[in-house]
């Protein structure tokens, strides 16, 4: 495995080997794996690091983190710890470990073990793989479990029978890693899949772990065959027993992404956009109201995250009767959108194919968002209006008309501010 590490960055390779030297220093054994191992024998870009040590974790880590200036968060229960570098570098740091489940789809009890305990806790063969960074065997690879050979014959292949029953997340993660990779799911691990679907394993899951196993497939990039993949091996029903997903998903999938590629090209400078949360809301969009709400309460989502998932529900009626009609002005598009976030607007976009509709969110994001008047409080002030709610009905007033284009300069803006005052508004 040598010659793979002299293929990573510099700084990568000054890492590890400062990761080796400190194990050595402490007496204890350092060894890259999990994703990183699997990622740099296959030549996928991956530069966070993933060490496992055989001895105290928590004190490797924080020698590491004084010797690299590197913020360090510490999971003490677990015997881990983060790391992060300048420029979003991030280095997971774990004591080898034991783990055991008291009961199906539970958090796992810890305990230290070696490292071939570490490995053989972990999800599918092509992660349990270890590449030693110490001493003389620096660079040999430890593979108890045939990884290697899987990733050569792109399977997905569990370590043992019970895996998807002791952690039931690993069902979303073979479909993740399967998908990801253009690997399959080898016969046996399938049958053991699908006995735990039978089970209603992913029901049984803490609903967050879920949650996050779902978010990390919604960023793989465009995510159709992922969903595809889980619709065909496990349905939806962990996510709300409600939840309909059909073709005409399928195709409102498909829409998002074209239409998150056009907004990426179009207007690179503009906030990045929660891609994931938009794929996300296109797969609840079946679901009512209440039945949406009850998924963002039950999966715990942020209150921004809850908000934008919610806010296309009832709006959709109201957004075509709106926009999907000829000379609409530009104040009512305006309105309609600029309270919406970027990502219910795509959805919209992806949604409606409405020729007009299509071209009043083209308008709204080249001409209208972010458009502001030129007068202030100031202004109003010298003109003797006092501060109060009346600058917000006049400030409002200027707005609309700006944006249909009654008014173009700030001294048209006064000459209508006076008008307005004249009216009391």
């Amino acid at each position: 495995m040598r010659e793979y590490l002299r293929k990573l960055p510099r700084e990568t390779q000054d890492l590890i080997g400062l990761a080796g030297e400190i194990a050595s220093v402490n007496n204890m054994r350092a060894y890259l794996v999990g994703g990183f191992a699997r990622d740099l024998i296959l030549g996928v870009k991956n530069l966070d690091l993933d060490i496992v040590v055989e001895g105290d974790g928590i004190k490797f880590a924080e020698d590491f983190a004084r010797a690299t200036k590197a913020a360090l968060t510490r999971h003490k229960r677990f015997g881990t710890a983060t790391a992060r570098l300048a420029h979003n570098l991030k280095i997971d740091i774990a004591t080898a470990r034991q783990e055991t489940y008291p009961f199906p789809a539970s958090l796992p009890q810890v305990r230290r073990g070696t490292l071939r305990d570490d490995l053989a806790r972990r999800d599918f063969t092509i992660n349990a793989m270890a590449i030693s960074i110490g001493g003389r065997d620096f660079g040999r690879l430890i593979d108890f479990f045939s990884g290697k050979k899987d990733l050569a014959d792109k399977k997905i292949r569990v370590l043992h029978e019970l895996s998807f029953i002791d952690d039931p997340t690993r069902i979303l993660r073979a479909v993740r890693f399967e998908k990801r990779y253009n690997f399959r799911i080898e016969p046996q691990t399938l049958l053991f899949l699908k006995g735990a679907v039978r089970l209603k394993m992913l029901e049984k899951v803490q609903p967050q772990r879920l949650r996050d196993e779902i978010i990390l497939i919604l960023k793989e990039g465009r995510p159709l065959k992922e969903l595809r993949r889980i619709r065909e091996l496990a349905g939806y029903g962990f996510i709300s027993p409600r939840l309909a997903v059909s073709k005409s998903t399928d195709q409102l999938l498909t829409s998002i992404g074209n239409c998150i590629g056009w907004f990426e090209g179009a207007y690179p400078r503009r906030r990045q956009l929660d891609s994931w949360l938009i794929y996300f809301m296109g797969l609840l969009d079946s679901l009512s109201l209440s039945d949406t709400r009850a998924v963002c309460r039950k999966f715990v989502f942020s209150r921004g995250e809850e908000k934008r998932l919610l806010s296309s529900k009832g709006l959709e009626r109201k957004f075509a009767a709106s926009l999907g009609k000829a000379k609409v002005k530009p104040s009512v598009i305006f309105n309609l959108l600029e309270p919406l976030s970027y990502e219910t607007i795509i959805l919209f976009k992806a949604k409606y194919k409405n020729r007009h509709i299509q071209k009043y969110i083209e308008d709204f994001f080249d001409i209208y968002n972010g458009m502001r008047i030129e007068i202030r409080g100031d202004d109003l002030h010298k003109l003797g209006v006092m501060p109060g709610p009346r600058y917000k009905k006049i400030f409002t007033g200027v707005l609309q008309a700006k944006l249909d284009g009654l008014v173009k300069t700030k001294a048209e803006e006064l000459v209508l501010i006076k008008k307005l005052i004249e009216r009391k508004l």
